[in-house]
């Protein structure tokens, strides 16, 4: 298989991270026979340095060509005081809408070794499985531009969404549920937004092209509170970009390690972009302890769901896993009896996992 690939590390971590992606694509290609042609281009604060701008046309021609994106994280308090327009969460916010990547996909598993470390008791977080499933490209974030009035003591934002829009969020969702535990749990405020309603009675019309799939309606606030408290009765989840941006990260710390956790924004063809859900990390950038699980776990989830190598994919997760289990953590994490190692010495034990199943010191010391 020949796919071309961009890679856009942004700020922060994004760069150190974006260097394990690299080395774990670089390892399937070799174990499986593609090739994956490998091009950077920039995005988010680190655009704005080189070129005034969160997303340079550059990027987007790159990305259009692309047959996926690797993205590492945009963002950080040096650029905090721009204008709105030019923030680096434009970029990303930009790339989005001009790929019309309209579905985020947020798996939230938890990894046997590491449920200590979660909020919740462990009897509550054990055989927790979710995919959440977020509108991305309409909604109140992007409605009519908002605006202050009444000499800025009022203010005013859009939330637009057409049919089409929720159909296929929906349909993508009802297809995530087939393919899963066919249970699938809307999300939404029909009892106060129009917008939900409408939301609502196209789930209920879509629901009788998948009678294979359960329908459940949760208003957002009773999701919220489930989500802590039942979390494993859950199955796939989808909901409108707002709530869904709220959802996904109350989701993303219940398994206590917000390291670990990808995503995915795609479309109806496949075409994905793929990204850790961690952030920029700028507290720890370039001091070689962030934790590349997560970017690691996100290509997986690309050679998934955009490249369909499900063996590949697969061997990534164990060996995620696997190395968990040998106690080999980043800081960011905390294994009882286990050992602490850096950014390049987790991928490299990964990778060693990969093609042998078993970890070699030889392969730590290359990075000592």
């Amino acid at each position: 298989m020949n796919k071309q690939i961009i890679l856009l590390p942004g700020d922060g971590v994004g760069t150190e991270i974006m260097e394990s992606a690299k080395l774990v694509l670089n390892a399937v290609a070799s174990e499986f026979g593609h090739s994956f042609a490998l091009h950077q281009h920039a995005i988010g604060g680190d655009a704005i340095d080189q070129y005034g701008t969160p997303l340079p046309n550059e990027t987007i021609k790159a990305c259009q060509q692309a047959d996926a994106i690797l993205l590492g994280a945009v963002g950080g308090p040096k650029w905090d005081s721009l204008p709105a327009n030019l923030r680096p969460e434009k970029g990303l916010l930009g790339i989005r809408k001009s790929l019309g990547l309209f579905a985020n996909l947020r798996p939230v598993k938890g990894f046997t070794s590491l449920l200590h470390a979660s909020p919740l008791k462990e009897s509550v977080i054990k055989g927790s499985d979710i995919l959440i499933i977020r509108e991305l490209t309409g909604g109140l974030y992007f409605g009519k531009p908002s605006e202050r009035r009444e000499n800025g003591n009022a203010v005013v934002d859009t939330l637009y969404y057409q049919r089409s829009e929720m159909e296929r969020i929906i349909d993508k969702a009802f297809q995530s549920a087939q393919i899963r535990r066919k249970h699938l749990t809307s999300v939404d405020k029909a009892n106060v937004l129009e917008s939900s309603r409408m939301w609502r009675e196209i789930v209920n019309e879509k629901s009788k092209d998948y009678p294979d799939v359960t329908v459940e309606h949760l208003l957002v606030d009773a999701a919220a509170m489930k989500l802590v408290t039942q979390p494993n009765q859950f199955d796939v989840m989808v909901t409108e970009n707002l709530f869904g941006d709220i959802l996904s990260d109350e989701a993303s710390v219940l398994t206590g390690s917000l390291g670990m956790l990808p995503s995915a924004s795609i479309r109806s063809d496949g075409v994905g972009l793929y990204e850790p859900v961690h952030g920029s990390a700028p507290d720890i950038a370039g001091l070689g302890i962030a934790n590349p699980l997560g970017m690691i776990l996100s290509v997986a989830m690309m050679l998934r769901h955009t490249f369909h190598l499900e063996e590949e994919a697969t061997e990534i997760e164990q060996a995620v896993h696997e190395t968990l289990r040998q106690g080999y953590y980043t800081p960011d994490l905390h294994i009882k009896g286990g050992k602490q190692v850096s950014t390049k010495e987790m991928t490299a034990i990964v990778v060693e996992n990969m093609t042998t199943k078993s970890v070699s010191d030889s392969i730590c010391s290359m990075y000592s």
